[in-house]
């Protein structure tokens, strides 16, 4: 690890893909103002393209499940304490951990008590379960960048700095999602109606969810002609684990398997079936109809009744503050639920909602890399 001196210094960690992208964004904005601004930390290929100095594998810091944590703990412990040194004496103008809180809010401390301020990019949902990690936060970091106006709202109320730039989502998902385009290049009859089927993305939540959804769409087929079936698959266990599912509780129904983003099969559809996620957010931004479902074990859904705090889960709800998508949660997750709601919405006027979900697109437009750039500088004082 070396120490070098430029015109800035930027201290920064992501822990996923999905951190990559935006500490990337970032990356490209701060530079444009800084052009010889120095990035040192962990980061994945977008941002080391950038030109940041990644000290370890992005990947060392992907750990899902506390019995993989436990098995990594000493080797992530030591990445933290190599981290806490390198910057101690690096002393960087600013360090922004980027998601990942488990790992980033316990450096972001370290650091902040060592006089370097931080940055915490995307808000822990703190606002929704364990509330009482906010005051962790405020002592960890000097400023909170939050994607969505009801996260700087809770952080307002604990007089916690925090800036809402917008959701880099918002800025990606074009106004208008074409469905006949959508349709031709995934090879999607352009006659049918379809439904989109996404029950999730982690082995666990399709473990949970394949039942329900596929037994929903035998419903479904029953009462309506002309509904073809699209299932957006992230990798090949989960197409594996669908198909056996599938084959086993209804092998007449014919389901088309996309190995794509859920957001292009989102597009091509008319209704989409979900589970609740950062998909329903993509939906709401596609501006498609839909339907949420979500089951969880029953240790979780016990704990979750207890501890979660929000009226509702899917963040379209919670960013109107009503009911405008039906949450089908636990117990009421079940395919005749499921089914009646997709059947009303393939069959009602949606405009109302489709109008609703385009408001709240230009909410949270808002150039999210751009702000999250001008935020950062402002904490350092330097010109945006």
């Amino acid at each position: 690890m070396t120490v070098n001196n430029s015109e800035l210094t930027i201290g920064i960690v992501a822990g996923e893909m999905s951190g990559d992208t935006l500490g990337e964004g970032l990356i490209k904005s701060i530079k444009t103002r800084y052009p010889n601004a120095r990035f040192v930390g962990i980061g994945g290929p977008g941002m080391i393209a950038q030109g940041c100095e990644s000290l370890f594998e992005m990947e060392e810091l992907a750990v899902m499940g506390l019995v993989e944590v436990l098995g990594r703990l000493p080797r992530l412990l030591r990445i933290k304490s190599d981290l806490v040194s390198f910057f101690q004496q690096c002393q960087p103008d600013v360090f922004i951990g980027i998601d990942a809180p488990d790992f980033n809010l316990r450096l972001e401390k370290d650091l902040k008590d060592a006089g370097i301020k931080t940055v915490h990019y995307v808000s822990p949902s703190v606002w929704a379960w364990r509330q009482k990690r906010i005051y962790k936060i405020a002592a960890a970091t000097n400023l909170v960048l939050a994607f969505l106006p009801f996260e700087k709202a809770f952080y307002d109320k604990f007089n916690v700095p925090c800036e809402f730039i917008g959701h880099t989502l918002a800025d990606a998902i074009p106004m208008d999602s074409d469905k006949l385009l959508a349709r031709k290049e995934l090879n999607l009859d352009p006659q049918k109606r379809w439904l989109a089927v996404l029950p999730g993305s982690r082995g666990s939540e399709l473990k949970m969810l394949c039942e329900p959804f596929i037994k929903a769409c035998q419903l479904i087929a029953e009462q309506e002609n002309n509904i073809g079936f699209v299932v957006a698959l992230v990798n090949q266990k989960r197409r594996e684990q669908f198909i056996s599912v599938w084959k086993t509780l209804a092998p007449e129904l014919n389901f088309v398997l996309v190995d794509d983003t859920a957001r292009h099969v989102i597009a091509a559809s008319d209704v989409v079936m979900l589970a609740s996620g950062t998909v329903a957010l993509e939906c709401m931004l596609v501006n498609r109809p839909m339907v949420v479902g979500y089951r969880v074990n029953a240790i979780t859904a016990w704990l979750a009744k207890r501890l979660v705090k929000t009226e509702f889960v899917s963040l379209p709800n919670i960013l109107a503050d009503k009911l405008l998508v039906k949450e089908f949660l636990l117990e009421e997750c079940t395919a005749e639920n499921l089914s009646e709601e997709v059947v009303r919405l393939f069959n009602s006027d949606t405009s109302d909602l489709e109008d609703a979900f385009s408001e709240m697109h230009h909410w949270i437009r808002k150039n999210a890399d751009e702000q999250a750039a001008q935020a950062v500088l402002r904490l350092i004082g330097k010109s945006c």
